[in-house]
């Protein structure tokens, strides 16, 4: 069997002093950069929003961050505007060794529809084209890395079970927001959907 890394938006905002910054986002980077090169495949992913993105609590008038919306796909977290198309907020934190990737995939670039998976956006039906990718290379099982545990880390893992691959995620080299217990929600899901929870 062929096996990938899937390094999931390890990115400026992400990190401490970002826009919408998770909890010792950066201590994950050195863990990761010596793993990278075990793998034989090698994916990055990257939350890539225009400006004024529907996701974002500055677009609905009288919403904060964190409150939730009913969405034409489905409920939806209002967030910080984060990972702007173009700024460094969006850049892949500067200590990452990007050099391996075979490819950097960015999604959430639909202003219309949010995208935690690496695999759909949030409408669970739109492609971002990763599982084409990996068939193509004849990849069979993942391993996830990455922030942030309980939303885009968490969610490609479920999404990449019901696809049929084999999901490792590494814990200790993830970081969660933990919003109301989604970290908690996201741990059960994973278990739920066989998803194999190390670290």
């Amino acid at each position: 069997m062929t096996d990938a890394l899937i390094v999931i938006d390890v990115q400026n905002d992400f990190c401490p002093g970002g826009a919408l910054a998770v909890d010792g986002g950066d201590e994950i980077v050195p863990g990761i950069n010596r793993l990278i090169r075990d793998f034989p495949i090698r994916v990055f992913t990257q939350d890539w929003h225009p400006a004024g993105h529907s996701s974002f609590a500055s677009s609905h008038p009288g919403k904060a961050p964190l409150e939730m919306v009913d969405m034409d796909y489905g409920p939806q977290v209002l967030w910080p505007d984060h990972c702007v198309q173009g700024t460094d907020g969006a850049a892949l934190h500067e200590d990452l060794m990007t050099d391996p990737a075979d490819l950097i995939l960015r999604k959430g670039f639909r202003p219309e529809i949010d995208s935690y998976s690496a695999f759909f956006e949030n409408d669970h039906r739109t492609s971002t084209g990763l599982e084409g990718y990996l068939r193509s290379r004849g990849a069979t099982r993942l391993t996830y890395v990455g922030l942030a545990t309980d939303f885009c880390v968490g969610w490609s893992a479920m999404d990449a079970t019901r696809l049929g691959f084999a999901v490792t995620v590494r814990l200790d080299l993830c970081r969660a927001i933990d919003a109301d217990g989604s970290l908690d929600t996201a741990l059960a899901g994973m278990s739920d959907a066989g998803v194999t929870l190390i670290g």
